[in-house]
């Protein structure tokens, strides 16, 4: 089929050619280019992405490159300014301001996992403006913008600067961010009240187990399709995202704790010891 274009935006982070954009705007990109605000364009080489959090690295062959600033996420607080810088619609160098809205927010991802701690800001962005950067009135980038909400006005999504240093700072070192796997589909389902109230349970919902993959941790653990995970690690599940944000890259190879209801009636520990993540 012909060869199909697409277009993003990007933050140059470091003067030796890094370029932090959003993992879904390379995403099966058979060649990158990338056209700087001065005219000029170069090649572009994947230095690593992750899909969970739907941000990417990239670098060009040149040196001495500007460098935008990064600000601290941690200090944002609601109502502040927010510019966003990008190219949408293949219009260069776009500006548009708004503000805050609110911290905290969650986003799925395109991989399903969740994305935490998101900003969401009203400043106006449209498709091309991903992988842009959001930044204050100082100039410092302040967070990569990410998504939108279709026909919603004002509802705009931008990954913090400090995931994104966590991020780069391993795809820098290793070339992707490592999680930890199970093996198991699932959906978050409520707990009924009689059972929640016979094993004193806090939570109103919990992770139910719709399939598990054969040879798999969760498979070797034990784990049937129809279980319902209540615990992991010590720690209540409400729901699969629990899980996920507990699959980080110092449990692979632990044996984890897992509790679960098989039939709704009978309370279950198993051990199972995460491994790495095919993704």
């Amino acid at each position: 089929r012909p060869e199909a274009e697409g277009s993003g935006s990007g933050v140059v982070i470091a003067p030796d050619g890094y370029v932090v954009t959003n993992s879904h705007v390379i995403e099966q990109a058979g060649a990158i280019n990338v056209n700087m605000a001065d005219g000029m364009s170069y090649p572009a080489e994947v230095a690593g992405r992750d899909a969970a959090t739907d941000l990417a690295l990239i670098r060009v062959p040149a040196a001495g490159l500007a460098n935008a600033p990064l600000g601290d996420s941690e200090k944002l607080r609601t109502g502040q300014l927010a510019i966003a810088i990008g190219n949408p619609f293949g219009f260069q160098s776009t500006v548009t301001s708004g503000v805050i809205s609110a911290l905290g927010r969650s986003l799925r991802s395109y991989s399903g996992r969740l994305i935490e701690n998101i900003i969401q800001t009203d400043a106006a962005l449209n498709p091309g403006n991903s992988g842009g950067p959001l930044v204050n009135s100082r100039g410092e980038v302040i967070g990569i913008n990410t998504a939108i909400i279709q026909f919603a006005r004002g509802i705009c999504f931008a990954i913090p600067v400090n995931t994104m240093r966590w991020v780069v700072s391993m795809l820098m070192r290793e070339g992707k961010i490592t999680r930890g796997y199970l093996g198991i589909n699932g959906q978050t389902v409520p707990l009924p009240v009689r059972v929640a109230r016979h094993f004193n349970l806090r939570q109103s919902s919990a992770a139910f187990v719709a399939g598990v993959s054969p040879g798999t941790p969760a498979d070797k653990a034990g784990l049937k399709e129809g279980d319902v995970i209540i615990s992991f690690a010590g720690r209540p599940v409400a729901n699969l995202d629990d899980v996920h944000r507990l699959l980080v890259a110092e449990v692979i190879g632990r044996e984890i704790e897992v509790v679960v209801l098989r039939r709704w009636m009978l309370k279950r520990t198993a051990t199972i010891v995460p491994a790495p993540s095919p993704d």
